[in-house]
């Protein structure tokens, strides 16, 4: 009887397998009632994302898929984490998942991972942008991606005209130039407006994922795989670029010591600087946006994409992705599988990004550029966008902020500390 059950259980994964593939192949139109004919039931999904926004998309797409039911809960961003490992535990959890690239790792053994035997990399790679990437690994696919929020760069264009700046700097070395131009001191040498919140790390917002950028700009991947497990590479360095010069690149800029001295803890952090216009250029996700404006409307501002290595031979900023990922535990696992599917390979994916104002993750959809002023600029950066599979945000919160304050306080060296940082991060990833 139990084999009897398991040959249906496989020949279900199969018959599951061969549809994603066919969905996203193209092979089987979207919105075709015999496709779905498999899907019945209802299965639940779990997410961050407010229902006000999320219901008035799946009930659309549940309109177009009527042989199954997607049931959306709406659980708090503070206790997501939580409430899903005691459910999963407790074999209640739900059937589908919003998971955020940053818990990818935690949640790989809790996920029904995609052999690349139903679906292959190649469609993979072909069907989404770089950023989805972060969801693979040498098993399979972890989650379908579905929005892609890339780190944009805010800039202050009051700030710019006011000093005769054209453009904002598409290049890191140019900003050894401006700072003298933007940043202001008083007459007691204290900074009153700031050209970059770098240097320091507890007052500036995504400080972390600035450093991450400058990193993987200079070809370092942070964490990577090697025959199957994943390891951390902080210390690999590329050749051509030396990670403690891109770490001291970073301090300088809250060493009063440096001309390019910009930023110090006497400031609040970096958003609310930049909203108060005393800070030229802020850092921050392109779901950023409404909120800036809401916090001044009366700010000239406008956003382009993070400045780049000058003679690097590509182009690269960090993102945070959304994906959809389908529990192990789902007790109607084939109508999740292939709900997952059609979510992200549906006008679905498109409104879901749409509504979180960020960019959709499909190649295809990226290519119908909006005609707003900010959202073409999310799209092309998008193209460019990439993430790293970090195995606890919390820890390594602290572990890059460990890295700059011992740099900071000049107890470690550059590239002592990036060591030990990696140390650090590797520890993490054993399992």
């Amino acid at each position: 009887m139990k084999g009897n059950f398991q040959i249906i259980i496989l020949v279900l994964f199969i018959v599951a397998a061969v549809l994603g593939v066919l969905i996203f192949s193209g092979a089987i139109p979207l919105g075709n009632q015999t496709s779905n004919n498999n899907a019945q039931g209802i299965v639940t999904l779990w997410g961050t994302v407010k229902s006000q926004i999320l219901f008035p998309i799946l009930e659309d797409f549940n309109r177009a898929n009527p042989t199954f039911v997607v049931k959306y809960v709406e659980k708090s961003p503070d206790t997501f984490d939580n409430d899903l490992l005691e459910a999963l535990a407790g074999g209640v959890g739900p059937d589908m998942f919003f998971i955020s690239d940053d818990l990818a790792y935690k949640y790989s053994n809790k996920i029904y991972t995609i052999p690349y035997q139903s679906f292959p990399v190649n469609t993979f790679k072909n069907t989404f942008i770089g950023a989805g990437e972060v969801f693979l690994t040498f098993k399979g696919v972890l989650a379908f991606p579905l929005a892609v929020d890339p780190m944009m760069m805010y800039y202050n264009r009051s700030i710019l005209d006011a000093n005769g700046i054209a453009y904002p700097p598409a290049y890191w070395d140019e900003f050894a130039n401006l700072t003298s131009l933007l940043t202001q001191k008083d007459s007691r040498g204290a900074i009153t407006k700031s050209t970059v919140a770098m240097g320091h790390f507890s007052n500036v917002l995504h400080a972390k994922d600035i450093l991450a950028t400058l990193f993987m700009q200079a070809g370092n991947s942070i964490v990577s795989e090697k025959n199957g497990s994943f390891i951390s590479v902080l210390d690999k360095s590329d050749k051509k670029y030396d990670l403690g010069s891109i770490l001291k690149f970073y301090t300088d800029f809250a060493d009063p010591l440096k001309d390019v001295y910009s930023w110090n803890k006497s400031f609040s952090n970096s958003r609310d600087v930049f909203s108060a216009e005393n800070l030229a250029f802020y850092f921050g996700y392109a779901s950023e946006l409404q909120s800036l404006v809401n916090k001044n409307p009366n700010q000239n501002f406008l956003v382009t994409a993070i400045p780049q290595i000058r003679n690097s031979n590509f182009k690269m900023t960090s993102a945070r992705v959304t994906g959809i990922a389908i529990s192990s535990f789902s007790k109607n696992f084939n109508t999740a599988f292939i709900a997952a599917g059609l979510m992200a390979n549906s006008d679905f994916a498109s409104k879901f990004a749409a509504s979180l104002g960020v960019s959709p993750a499909r190649r295809d959809l990226l290519k119908s550029m909006p005609t707003d002023a900010y959202l073409p600029t999310f799209y092309a950066s998008a193209f460019f966008a990439r993430s790293w599979l970090d195995p606890s945000p919390k820890s390594t919160d602290n572990i890059f902020q460990g890295m700059v304050e011992k740099v900071l306080s000049n107890s470690m060296s550059t590239t002592q500390a990036i060591n030990d940082a990696s140390t650090k991060i590797g520890l993490l990833l054993v399992k």
